[in-house]
């Protein structure tokens, strides 16, 4: 099911590049039926202050919000204030709404949330089995996907809790610092395969039957595979195998329940971008991607960009006079023209890479947000970050 609402057109991502549409924020946080807002996008981009930023000011226009981040840097709990950010929903301490809002902030632990899932699955003996398991331990702590896996984990109950209860109107997910964004939409899948694969099935095959007929044929792999990786940790693959038997389908089943969530109107994707080649690039294949899997798409949101100079003076005007007057012996004027005539070229090859985007994709609305002079670090700084969002409508 494709999300249709449009934004409005209301001018041009940049003066003199290709016409976008402009991201309205406000208006996406105030839609009441919108409950789930993912911020997804490459790694280092800013996903997390953003994603706090749109989850401070939802909850400061009247939203009661919970912001998941998936960040192991733990930087949403600084620029929150929270000493101690972890697996349960805390209240932010210090935010004062008049418009009945709310925030609760957590950061997912992904082993805790891994083990959550097999308890609630499997009879406590089972459970306590898995839990014990040696190689459990290594794919619930390190096994590659298993972070963003847990994240849609952990955004099902939340949103099954927010149903239940009523105690959310609006969750927003800072989705894990991947190098690619699209980990997060393929690590259902891939955490699956591996679960459910060839060589784990094998491992459970019976001898009797028609697997009788394998029995030759799994000795010989296993028998290969124990020279690798020795005697005992095959045991305990194959003993986590059995135990976790039981348990393939409700992964499988909750995996594609959060899958539906993901394409469901009540859910918008925020695509976050910085002002480069590689990350725009990035961007592209997301936005794409979601049209192709029929998700929501919002918007984009290019971070950090360099603002421009107060003076027009052009780069090679600049750089002209900073020729001449360091010819004069006037070095400090110089310098500065230098400076600026950086700037110009870097601001100009900014808004070349974001109206390349905008001419690729006309029709996603776009906000622009320029970097700060300083780290966001508290509740202001993510207000301020907020304020300079909204305010980009005509």
């Amino acid at each position: 099911m494709r999300h249709t609402r449009a934004v409005p057109r209301v001018g041009p991502l940049v003066a003199g590049e290709e016409s976008a549409e402009v991201l309205d924020v406000d208006a996406l946080l105030d839609d009441p039926d919108r409950h789930v807002l993912v911020c997804c996008g490459s790694g280092g981009v800013g996903k997390t202050t953003t994603s706090a930023a749109l989850a401070l000011r939802a909850a400061e226009r009247g939203r009661k919000v919970c912001v998941l981040t998936i960040d192991p840097a733990r930087r949403l709990a600084q620029a929150l204030g929270i000493e101690r950010l972890d697996n349960t929903p805390r209240p932010v301490e210090g935010l004062e709404t008049q418009s009945g809002g709310s925030l609760d902030a957590m950061m997912l632990d992904m082993k805790r949330t891994f083990d959550e899932v097999v308890q609630s699955q499997a009879s406590p003996e089972k459970a306590a089995q898995i839990l014990a398991n040696p190689f459990y331990v290594a794919v619930s702590s390190s096994f590659a996907g298993t972070q963003e896996y847990m994240a849609m984990e952990k955004l099902g109950q939340l949103d099954a809790e927010a149903r239940r209860t009523g105690r959310y109107d609006l969750i927003v997910v800072d989705t894990p610092p991947s190098r690619s964004a699209l980990d997060f939409l393929d690590a259902p899948e891939r955490l699956s395969s591996f679960l459910d694969g060839r060589f784990m099935r094998l491992l459970l095959a019976p001898a009797k039957g028609p697997a009788r007929f394998m029995t030759a044929g799994v000795g010989l792999v296993t028998g290969a595979v124990t020279k690798i990786i020795g005697a005992q940790v095959l045991q305990d693959v194959k003993a986590f195998v059995a135990a976790f038997d039981t348990l393939f389908g409700g992964f499988r089943t909750r995996a594609q329940r959060t899958y539906e969530l993901l394409q469901d109107p009540r859910t918008a994707f925020v695509v976050v971008a910085a002002p480069e080649p590689d990350a725009l690039r990035e961007a592209a294949y997301f936005v794409e991607r979601l049209r192709a899997e029929q998700m929501p798409l919002a918007g984009l949101v290019v971070n950090r960009a360099s603002p421009a100079p107060v003076e027009s003076l052009s780069a090679g005007a600049a750089t002209a006079a900073a020729e001449r007057l360091r010819g004069e012996g006037d070095a400090l004027a110089a310098g500065l023209l230098r400076l600026h005539a950086d700037r110009v070229t870097l601001v100009a090859r900014e808004r070349r890479l974001t109206g390349r985007f905008a001419t690729s994709h006309p029709d996603v609305p776009t906000a622009v947000l320029p970097a700060l002079s300083t780290d966001v670090h508290d509740l202001a700084g993510l207000r301020r970050i907020g304020e300079l969002l909204s305010s980009q409508r005509a």
